[in-house]
């Protein structure tokens, strides 16, 4: 059941492609204030379409919310403009990195401002927070965004969605592709984010162990459904959890969750 107090809500969602093409069936999740929650499932679950959903960025692709509510703070606001919302606080990172390549690190930061119309002031303050936060931006600010590694780009698409001040911080993939070391700096980042500015943050991941190291709660999608909720103390000691994530079947093939031979139908997920 939905916290009361939910910043980010929703209920009974469903999506489709062109119509017809069924991904989101029935989701419910919600953000409270404060709280980090993970977003966990295989390739294909629908946790990358779930964010899309969220941040009205499904009409360039065809699709769009056909049943349920998405409600931040407490207004619906499925299928509006995406722009409108990013103007309400509501900010995604998507996945891969998608750094403004032919841009200096700082033209970066500073084009995210724009919309904001901020002063030259509060713009010197928000960029010395994201300096603070990864200071090898800041010894890179002036050089060509294209030309940084991938987890220095992760950097900038991070601190490029602080610039605008977000109210909750939506995040796709943030560890895909990096070194583990790397990875490592970016969910350290992402804890202070949410420590030290009270930031709520939905987070996509694959790597199961790391985002439920940092989060507060959990989700697991299948198949366009949730199959699993809980605190993240609770989704780490999962039995059936830790084998699917952890662990390939007896035929050397990683199996659907529900059909991990642990998984024990009595708790009734699926609903």
């Amino acid at each position: 059941m939905a916290d009361t107090l939910a910043l980010l809500e929703l209920s009974g969602v469903e999506v489709r492609f062109q119509r017809h093409i069924l991904v989101l069936e029935d989701v419910s999740l919600h953000v409270a204030e404060g709280e980090i929650v993970a977003l966990l499932g295989s390739n294909g679950a629908g946790k990358s379409t779930t964010l899309k959903a969220i941040s009205s960025l499904l009409a360039g692709e065809d699709g769009a919310v056909t049943r349920g509510e998405i409600r931040f703070r407490g207004e619906p606001v499925q299928n509006s403009d995406p722009t409108d919302l990013v103007r309400k606080g509501l900010v995604q990172v998507l996945e891969g990195r998608r750094v403004l390549a032919h841009l200096t690190v700082e033209q970066n930061l500073v084009v995210a401002s724009a919309a904001r119309r901020t002063p030259r002031a509060e713009l010197a303050e928000d960029l010395a927070a994201v300096y603070d936060l990864f200071p090898v931006l800041a010894t890179f600010r002036g050089r060509t965004a294209g030309h940084l590694s991938g987890g220095q780009q992760q950097m900038v698409v991070l601190g490029r969605a602080l610039m605008s001040h977000p109210a909750c911080l939506l995040l796709d993939e943030p560890s895909l592709g990096l070194a583990p070391k790397t990875a490592d700096e970016i969910f350290a980042a992402i804890v202070r984010i949410n420590r030290e500015r009270g930031m709520p943050v939905l987070v996509v991941e694959q790597n199961a162990v790391a985002a439920l190291g940092i989060s507060d709660r959990g989700y697991v999608l299948e198949t366009g459904r949730v199959v699993l909720e809980g605190t993240s103390e609770a989704l780490r000691a999962d039995p059936d959890l830790r084998e699917f994530y952890m662990g390939l079947g007896s035929t050397g093939e990683r199996q659907s969750f529900r059909d991990v031979k642990k998984y024990r139908k009595e708790k009734q997920w699926t609903g």
